[in-house]
């Protein structure tokens, strides 16, 4: 039996871009942004401690920015993008005391499966805005105090004799699932406690292709050595800052040899085992809103036998 897989995974994936306008054009319009922000139609999402503000766990609060004007400083805010011609922002207000918040704080990720998925791009790309910011307060070429540009793009160094411009940066990571025939690896992280089985992922390093980052971590982390390498997919993962590049790859051995400090346990599983493993509780599965899992439940999909072009 041949199959001849597509290009890419669907395009619906959590976090990844949910067709809003990013108004690249126009974060250093100052006359753009001052009547926006003056504009009872414009949505500033308040940003605490990382979190977002829920009226429930399917509705984030966001107000006016006259309101949000009384909570901190408008000159703070993150131009996110357009939705229908209406601009939405996010405001740090971090400083303000727990007990002074009016509506429940959450995490993304903790509702993301609740949103559409363009109200979930938006929160993911204000939440890795919110990270980048509170971790570039200053300089890292001479220490200096940087201040917000371009709208919440960009920080500027305000040491005269340095000036430098800092811009938001992602830090590229490849995760994979291992294919042997009708085997797929699995792996356990030795930090968690719960039967949580995924797929492996790490860091690509400087001068690194993605293809040899894929080899590198899954001979790092479980011991067994890939040949062919596919792409399948991206995701923003803002949890605090990576992009996810999502691969299969076909083992060229099959003993397993786990780090112990990263991985805790790896195992093959067949679809079948997989099955009966998820009704007797043995295993989970990454969370849904993951890349992790499309890549598990895309090769689950598939039937016996099939040939995946690409990994052959």
């Amino acid at each position: 039996m041949a199959t001849t897989m597509p290009t890419a995974m669907p395009a619906s994936m959590r976090y990844a871009d949910g067709e809003f306008d990013r108004a690249a054009e126009w974060r250093e319009d100052a006359g753009w942004l001052a009547a926006r922000l003056n504009s009872a139609s414009s949505r500033v999402y308040p940003v605490w401690r990382h979190r977002f503000q829920f009226v429930d766990e399917l509705t984030p609060l966001y107000l006016a920015p006259d309101a949000a004007a009384a909570l901190a400083n408008l000159d703070q805010v993150v131009l996110l993008g357009l939705i229908d011609d209406v601009a939405h922002f996010t405001l740090d207000i971090s400083k303000l005391p727990e007990d002074t918040l009016t509506a429940t704080s959450h995490d993304l990720r903790d509702v993301a499966t609740n949103l559409s998925d363009q109200m979930a791009a938006l929160l993911a790309f204000g939440r890795g805005m919110s990270v980048w910011h509170g971790d570039h307060l200053h300089c890292g070429r001479c220490g200096g105090l940087t201040v917000m540009e371009r709208a919440g793009h960009a920080r500027r160094c305000l040491d005269e004799k340095c000036g430098r411009l800092h811009f938001p940066r992602t830090d590229p990571a490849v995760i994979t699932l291992v294919i042997d025939g009708e085997r797929c690896l699995l792996a356990r992280r030795a930090t968690i406690d719960i039967p949580r089985f995924s797929t492996v992922a790490g860091f690509v390093e400087p001068g690194e292709t993605l293809e040899d980052a894929v080899r590198r971590e899954v001979a790092e982390e479980v011991g067994v050595a890939t040949g062919a390498v596919m792409y399948r997919a991206s995701q923003p993962w803002p949890f605090p800052s990576s992009l996810m590049m999502g691969f299969w790859a076909r083992a060229v051995d099959t003993e397993i040899k786990v780090d112990g400090e990263e991985i805790g346990e790896a195992a093959w599983f067949t679809r079948r085992d997989i099955d009966r493993a998820l009704e007797r509780a043995e295993i989970i599965l990454p969370p849904e809103d993951s890349i992790s899992r499309r890549l598990v439940e895309e090769w689950r999909r598939l039937p016996d036998g099939a040939k995946i072009e690409g990994l052959e």
